[in-house]
C-alpha cells in the first residue's frame, strides 16, 4: 500500500485528510510538528509523497521541506497553503515542493494531486533504458539521473519530467499550458505559476548563469524553449 505523510498540527483537518485518504487506498503516516515528520520520514523511508502545513508549533513546513529535500529528492512534497498567501505558494515551491494545495481543499482535489504525483514517481521504469543527449547534458531515463558535462546534478521528480520534455523536443516553443498538461496532468486545475516557479528553479541548478539563461530560454507571452 502507498504511504502518504500528512503534516498538520490542526487535529480536526488532519483527521479529516486521514479519513479521506485512508478511504482512497493510501496508508497515512501522521504528525503534528515539524520535527516528528521528520522522525517518521526515517521511520518509514518507503513513503512516497508528504502533505506539509506551513504554519507548525517548531519548524516551519518551509524548513522541513528544504530538510526533505536535501536528503531525498524522489518523494513527492505538496503544500498546504493559506488562500491569501501568494508568496507561501512560491516560496513552497521555491524550496523544493512539488505542488500546493490552498485551504480549504476538497478531499478530491487532494486526492487527485496525490495520485498525479505517485503517477509521476512510478516514471517510466518499466521502460526500456534511454539516454537523451543535448548539448553538455546526458538524461539517463531509466535511473532518471541528469548529468551536465559529467556532474551529476540533482532533480525532484518534477523537474526531472519538465527537463526530459525540453530535452525530447529541442528547439519547439513549449507552451506553459502545455508543459502544465503534460508534467501535471490534464485535470490539474493549478495555476500556471507553478510552471514559472519550476522552470526558475531548474534554471538555479543547470544554467552557468540563472539570470542569463542559454538552455531554457522564455518565449515572451507563450512559454519557454530549450536551446542547448
Amino acid at each position: 500500500m502507498k504511504k502518504v505523510l500528512i503534516l498538520e498540527d490542526e487535529m480536526n483537518i488532519r483527521s479529516f485528510v486521514v479519513i479521506n485518504l485512508r478511504r482512497a487506498g493510501y496508508e497515512v503516516i501522521e504528525a503534528g510538528t515539524g520535527q516528528e515528520a521528520l522522525d517518521r520520514l526515517q521511520q518509514y523511508p518507503d513513503i512516497g509523497v508528504a502533505i506539509l502545513d506551513i504554519m507548525l508549533p517548531d519548524i516551519d513546513g518551509f524548513e522541513v521541506c528544504r530538510r526533505i529535500r536535501a536528503t531525498s529528492k524522489q518523494i513527492g512534497i505538496i503544500m498546504l497553503t493559506a488562500r491569501t498567501q501568494e508568496m507561501d505558494k512560491v516560496t513552497g515551491l521555491m524550496t523544493g515542493a512539488d505542488d500546493y494545495v490552498t485551504k480549504p481543499f476538497s478531499p478530491a482535489e487532494l486526492t487527485a494531486r496525490i495520485d498525479a504525483l505517485f503517477r509521476r514517481l512510478g516514471g517510466d521504469s518499466s521502460a526500456p533504458g534511454e539516454v537523451i543527449t543535448q548539448g553538455p547534458f546526458v538524461m539517463n531515463t531509466r535511473n532518471h539521473t541528469l548529468e551536465k558535462s559529467g556532474t551529476r546534478i540533482r532533480l525532484t521528480q518534477v523537474e526531472y519530467a519538465i527537463l526530459k520534455m525540453f530535452m525530447l523536443n529541442p528547439g519547439r516553443a513549449l507552451s506553459r499550458e502545455e508543459i502544465l498538461s503534460s508534467v501535471w496532468g490534464r485535470e490539474y486545475e493549478g495555476e500556471l505559476k507553478i510552471v514559472d516557479v519550476n522552470i526558475r528553479r531548474l534554471r538555479i541548478k543547470i544554467e552557468d548563469d540563472a539570470t542569463n539563461p542559454a538552455y531554457i530560454t522564455t518565449v515572451w507571452g507563450f512559454g519557454y524553449k530549450w536551446g542547448a
